[in-house]
């Protein structure tokens, strides 16, 4: 199976468990992969027969507005089962980041796979 990446979007959401976070907006990382069969698409040239990755970033940064969760996981869930719906995806990787979470860390965050490959 052939994948559609999407690296380093960025995005921003209230997300947090601390009753501080819950005023703010703060900044997310993602990554994706998207399983698909690119044959199609490249053989008549047509972005409609593929997963067009400047609508699927339009609509995870629509997603992160309207999203108040405390937990980096819930986000990722979500995320993940709102674009497996939406866009007909078989299988995604999606990595999840949350930059200066955490004192001496980069950032911290989780990774899931859903669906089938």
């Amino acid at each position: 199976m052939d994948r559609v990446l999407i690296e380093g979007l960025s995005v921003e959401t209230v997300i947090g468990v601390y009753d501080w976070e819950r005023t703010i907006r703060q900044r997310l990382e993602l990554d994706l992969e998207l399983a698909t069969d690119i044959r199609p698409a490249a053989a008549g040239d047509d972005l409609a027969r593929t997963l067009d990755y400047a609508a699927i970033s339009q609509q995870i940064g629509e997603f992160a507005a309207s999203s108040r969760f405390e937990l980096v996981e819930t986000f990722a869930e979500r995320l993940a089962a709102m674009l497996r719906e939406e866009f007909g995806i078989a299988w995604l990787r999606l990595t999840l980041r949350k930059p200066g979470a955490v004192a001496n860390a980069r950032a911290v965050g989780v990774r899931i796979e859903r669906g089938e490959r």
